[in-house]
């Protein structure tokens, strides 16, 4: 299982963060978002290890600033929190790792999913809200036996410490990793480095139990 921890904003966390090897790091791109990361340094960026993936999310931004932050800030993947079209996530597959979010609620439709089957490299999964993630809710997890698709999938929406553990026997063939953010976090953008250690640790403990089993 993968670990992507997202929603952060300080050099200084950044690095505390990235020094526990997590497989993507998340920096939002979008200004109504508590966690705005704004014009954080190039250098914050670039001493991120090569092994993480580095992920811009964006809700609804135009393709030119997309490509612009890519290319100023060395983007490994970005993420689509907004409505974006597939044909509009598609022009970036290839250049980046493209994720591509959809809030989910009892009723959700997963034929939406259908057009980007094969122009996006994963989806991610969230609550649905009236805000563009980091609720600190969860939805119902059985909603995911109606997904069908071959394209791998992140859990994102409240997960924590509490629930980590119900998350871990989620056996979905397609569940790829989870998205850790505003429950493992002391104000916005600031993460809790003990409190993902012991995520960590729990995640890993279980991977390594499904390898061995």
């Amino acid at each position: 299982m993968k670990i992507k921890v997202c929603g952060l904003k300080y050099p200084d966390n950044i690095k505390a963060v990235a020094d526990l090897a997590p497989d993507y790091v998340g920096f939002i791109y979008y200004g109504r978002s508590p966690r705005f990361v704004d014009d954080i340094a190039a250098d914050t960026l670039a001493n991120v290890p090569a092994s993480i993936y580095k992920t811009a999310v964006f809700v609804d931004e135009d393709r030119q600033t997309i490509s612009k932050l890519i290319t100023q800030y060395g983007f490994d993947a970005i993420q689509l929190h907004g409505n974006e079209s597939a044909d509009f996530a598609n022009s970036f597959k290839g250049k980046v790792q493209v994720i591509k979010a959809f809030g989910l609620n009892e009723d959700f439709d997963f034929s939406r999913l259908n057009a980007y089957t094969n122009k996006v490299d994963y989806f991610l999964f969230d609550t649905k809200t009236d805000i563009y993630g980091g609720s600190g809710k969860t939805f119902n997890w059985d909603v995911l036996e109606k997904y069908k698709l071959n394209v791998p999938f992140f859990l994102s929406g409240g997960l924590s410490l509490d629930n980590l553990e119900q998350v871990a026997k989620i056996t979905h063939p397609q569940f790829y990793g989870v998205d850790l953010n505003s429950r493992f976090e002391t104000t916005p953008g600031l993460k809790d480095i003990e409190k993902l250690k012991q995520a960590f640790s729990l995640i890993k403990q279980h991977t390594t139990h499904e390898i061995r089993s």
